[in-house]
């Protein structure tokens, strides 16, 4: 194997989730998520859009499948809409919306792309957001009903599980910061809904394996390197504490480490416990451990922490991404080897990787976004030379498949290797995604020399 190829059997894909592409938010008895509620408050979103259409993907599944075949793809990770399949969170079954997935799933069968289920990427159903949401911890057995359907009507075809996408997105991002749905600004409620979200992970694995034989079974986390600005006592105890809400905070209970002991002392200083960790129930950290046959992880930048009260933090030279992102491939080949050598998660997927660049279409219909193929370019080289350091990446999915909905950014940014025209539903592969392309069907990092 030379230094930029890859194993046999490695896993090459694209990932894309519900509420970012599907649209049709209100056909076939789908009802009103957190992010339809979310995207009508005023200031929410940066342009004032939403996921009602989106990239049309409900209605143009079959068109977009074709594409990801054309391109090579040999899996697709995609998530399932929540209001889609029980609409009332928990209970009566919308059969419409299961049957959606089936015919997509069928689909990428079709094309021998293997399809990886994510059953939560953000989208809860607004009635159980009404009842209180992911603080309460009915809403994670709310979720084991919903895995338990989702993964009995799929089960047959899909072996590959994702119980959920970047719960501290889901946690923090919507009930701590705000700057998500459901847009709550409460660490106490943040460090609740974190916990339900880990726990109905951990139930759900089990339930899975019950109703899928021979699944795997894993959880997708976000990960943000954290690297002190200066070895100061103030900066490293800074980054240790960035770390630990970022990073430890969330894969310590999966791998059976229970929560950090140092930040729950800095969150009872802080009095974001005032009742201790009175959500953490007799059995809550053995069953957040579940087993799992893979970690996920998403990784875009790195974290460089400054203490704001020793003064002004240092300017990198660096570059960024068209949403403010620094370019550090680097910060992904270190997060791989930390997770597999302190953790041992067994198998690693890149479940998400990409970078946001808005280059559009040239007088040739032809969209030369060269610093996405860069990016990508960059990023594969250090995924190569962490396996062969020892590291047991098995896959890697960019994302994303296509432009789609942003979240607060809503559409002011593109992350796809195809380029959308959302007025038209036009699809125009990028010269990353040809570039891409070769990648997979060379089994091994491509020269540059689409860039000028």
């Amino acid at each position: 194997m030379t230094q930029r190829a890859f194993p046999s059997d490695f896993l090459w894909g694209s990932a894309t989730s519900s509420y970012q592409i599907e649209g049709a938010a209100f056909a076939d008895g789908r009802s009103e998520s957190i992010w339809d509620r979310f995207c009508k408050q005023p200031g929410a979103i940066l342009d004032q859009t939403n996921g009602d259409i989106a990239c049309d993907h409900y209605n143009r599944y079959r068109d977009d499948v074709a594409l990801m075949a054309r391109l090579g793809l040999q899996a697709y990770r995609f998530s399932v809409a929540w209001p889609r399949v029980l609409p009332n969170g928990r209970g009566a079954i919308n059969q419409a919306g299961l049957d959606f997935y089936r015919r997509l799933v069928d689909e990428l069968l079709q094309h021998n792309i293997r399809p990886f289920v994510t059953l939560y990427h953000w989208d809860l159903p607004q009635i159980l957001e009404d009842a209180g949401g992911w603080p309460e911890r009915a809403t994670a057995e709310a979720f084991v009903e919903y895995a338990d359907v989702v993964s009995r009507a799929l089960g047959d075809t899909v072996k590959d599980w994702i119980t959920h996408n970047e719960p501290w997105c889901a946690g923090m991002l919507g009930y701590q910061i705000g700057e998500h749905a459901p847009g709550r600004k409460n660490w106490n409620d943040g460090l609740k809904a974190s916990h339900h979200l880990l726990l109905s992970h951990g139930w759900a694995v089990d339930v899975i394996r019950r109703n899928v034989p021979q699944a795997s079974v894993g959880i997708t986390l976000n990960f943000t390197p954290a690297m002190p600005a200066s070895r100061s006592t103030e900066d490293l105890n800074a980054t240790r504490h960035f770390d630990g809400f970022f990073n430890r905070w969330f894969l310590d209970p999966v791998y059976g480490r229970e929560y950090p002991a140092d930040m729950v002392r800095d969150y009872t200083e802080l009095g974001y416990l005032p009742n201790g960790l009175d959500f953490v129930h007799d059995g809550d950290f053995k069953a957040m451990a579940a087993t799992t046959d893979f970690l996920g992880v998403n990784y875009y930048s790195r974290a460089v922490i400054h203490d704001p009260k020793t003064g002004t933090a240092p300017k990198l030279d660096s570059e960024y991404t068209d949403i403010g992102w620094e370019v550090y491939p680097q910060g992904l080949g270190d997060l791989l080897k930390r997770l597999a050598f302190a953790y041992n998660p067994g198998k690693i997927y890149v479940t998400e990787n990409g970078a946001s660049y808005n280059d559009g279409p040239d007088g040739h219909g032809e969209v030369n976004d060269t610093r996405r193929t860069q990016y990508l370019h960059d990023h594969l080289s250090v995924c190569s030379e962490a396996i062969a350091a020892g590291v047991p990446l098995a896959g890697y999915f960019v994302w994303s498949l296509m432009d789609n909905f942003e979240w607060a950014k809503g559409y002011s940014q593109r992350f796809g290797v195809i380029w959308v025209d959302y007025e038209t539903q036009q699809r125009i592969p990028k010269a990353s995604a040809h570039w891409y392309s070769r990648v997979v069907k060379a089994n091994a990092v491509q020269p540059l020399e689409v860039l000028a």
